[in-house]
């Protein structure tokens, strides 16, 4: 592992808590969505909504293949926020730590550039950040498919060896360390999987833990 390696941050969930008050939104959004352009009922919406997400990773996935649906829209749409800093769970130290953090680093979410960079800025740390990979950055192809890391690493002209990837989906975690990625877990379940090296409680952790990834 190189002394300056290139660190991937997952978003939500991970440099942030959008549990709370974020992704109840977004979910909400998206079944309006469904419900204004599918004609369908709030409970059928929902369910459909669901059944996307869990076929294919992404509900936008669902929509584009069965129904037509422009992505960019749906993503302008779903991801529409009025005040987005009061919906924000943080930790203020963040800022601080990422200064300190030894290497390149880079965002790399399922969600809209848009939406990433807005939360980047209210937490002030969008300075920080060499890059911000979005879903439409991958061609619309979601983590966990191979596609949109190696679309990734294609972009920022990197081996999977070079990176380290933290991410609160184990299942994410599981594609990066097929392609060579060193892998950290940030909060989780009860489970760790053989295929990550590190787990945190929460990304203020991985400051004491840099000695165990940078050997």
């Amino acid at each position: 592992m190189p002394t300056q390696p290139v660190w991937l941050f997952d978003l939500d969930n991970t440099l942030h808590n959008a549990s709370p008050h974020i992704f109840p939104h977004i979910n909400r959004s998206m079944t309006r969505y469904l419900e204004q352009h599918l004609g369908l009922a709030p409970d059928d919406a929902n369910a459909l909504r669901n059944q996307y997400w869990h076929r294919y990773g992404a509900t936008m996935l669902g929509l584009m293949r069965h129904h037509g649906t422009d992505p960019d829209h749906f993503l302008v749409e779903t991801h529409r926020f009025d005040r987005l800093h009061e919906m924000m769970v943080f930790e203020r130290a963040l800022r601080g730590m990422l200064r300190h953090l030894p290497g390149r680093k880079i965002v790399f979410s399922n969600a809209p550039r848009h939406y990433a960079e807005a939360v980047l800025r209210i937490m002030g740390i969008h300075r920080l950040f060499e890059d911000v990979i979005g879903i439409e950055d991958l061609g619309y192809q979601p983590k966990p498919g191979i596609r949109a890391y190696r679309t990734l690493l294609h972009r920022q002209r990197l081996r999977g060896t070079q990176c380290i990837m933290l991410e609160d989906s184990v299942v994410n975690l599981r594609t990066a360390k097929r392609l060579g990625m060193r892998t950290v877990l940030v909060g989780g379940g009860l489970r760790t999987p053989s295929y990550v090296d590190l787990r945190i409680p929460n990304i203020l952790s991985l400051q004491r833990q840099l000695g165990r990834l940078l050997d």
